[in-house]
């Protein structure tokens, strides 16, 4: 198993369908490796004699499950400072303009039991109207359907949220950059953040921390929103001194365009909520998209999530209730 390999299984992972040779190689150039459709079958075909995939003609091929178990375990090494490469790409390939409020942001994608729809719906209308999300519009798909590229599982219920990278996007192309730090918990008291709890560094990681701290059950989203105290997942970046005063006011127009997400900047050259910032550097600390998932997995309702998922039209996104109704109006 090589890098190579393991990108095209990343590939064939994300479907539950065939897919041809020529659409992985279209894939893998968004994740910067340039292969001819020759070269991915000849990769595809020693995938084949190790029982990771198996072919159906000239349709193409499908992921095992031995696949999906290599997928998951093997070669964790070279999957350390996977996310924030992630982060980077992403980043540079969102389009989203606040000015037509279109283009493609990044979604997480999730899933909760289908049958848990009702709860799921009570316990999100609150949070969707609080500060600690991205935006107050997803995308709601029931089994068998897709959002972006990600096939929603048979049994399930799938909910697309903007993802806070969608941010570094935007900035990018304002002529900011942004550097991703850490992913962790933002401590909530009276309806202020005050202070990181826990981190976990972007560079050092194989798996987004956030889907971390939601799965060990650290979170405290439905405190933060109904008793103002609690933890909030978020996410600490940093911005060079001089892009300060234009950072400021492109947050107060995303705000004004309903995109939230950023909780706080800071002062340059100062540590915020604790944590210290580098040389000629200001802290930004961006809630976590995945807080909405987050509060479904603290009220017992088991999720699963997958950070950065996919590429989204924005405009076809829909406002959290009409999302709903949608898709009872679907049933």
């Amino acid at each position: 198993m090589n890098k190579t390999m393991l990108a095209i299984l990343k590939i064939l992972g994300h479907h539950s369908d065939i897919v041809g040779s020529r659409e992985i190689s279209r894939q893998l150039k968004l994740h910067g490796v340039d292969l001819t459709e020759r070269t991915v079958r000849y990769h595809l075909r020693i995938l084949d004699e190790r029982g990771y995939t198996e072919v159906f003609g000239k349709e193409g091929r499908r992921i095992t499950d031995k696949g999906r178990e290599e997928l998951k375990n093997g070669l964790v090494t070279e999957k350390v400072g996977f996310v924030i490469s992630k982060i980077e790409t992403l980043s540079y390939l969102t389009t989203f303009d606040l000015k037509t409020m279109s283009g493609d942001v990044i979604l997480n994608i999730s899933y909760f039991p289908e049958d848990r729809l009702d709860d799921a719906k009570n316990i999100l209308t609150p949070i969707f109207s609080s500060p600690y999300v991205m935006s107050d519009r997803v995308m709601l798909k029931r089994g068998g359907e897709k959002i972006g590229d990600v096939l929603i599982p048979k049994g399930k219920t799938g909910i697309g949220t903007v993802c806070s990278v969608t941010i570094n996007g935007i900035f990018l192309k304002a002529g900011i950059p942004v550097t991703s730090r850490f992913g962790g918990m933002v401590e909530i008291r009276k309806g202020k953040p005050t202070r990181f709890t826990s981190l976990i560094s972007y560079d050092g990681s194989s798996l987004d921390p956030l889907e971390i701290f939601i799965k060990s059950k650290m979170t405290g989203v439905l405190g933060a929103v109904n008793d103002e105290s609690g933890s909030i997942l978020a996410s600490f970046r940093e911005i060079p001194v001089v892009c300060a005063d234009e950072a400021k006011k492109l947050a107060e127009k995303m705000n004004v365009s309903g995109i939230g997400g950023i909780l706080i900047i800071g002062d340059p050259n100062k540590p915020l909520l604790e944590i210290p910032v580098g040389i000629d550097r200001v802290g930004m600390v961006v809630v976590g998209g995945l807080n909405p998932v987050a509060a479904i997995e603290e009220s017992g309702i088991a999720t699963e999530s997958k950070a950065m998922s996919t590429l989204y039209e924005y405009s076809n996104l829909k406002k959290f209730k009409e999302a709903v109704r949608g898709l009872y109006e679907k049933n």
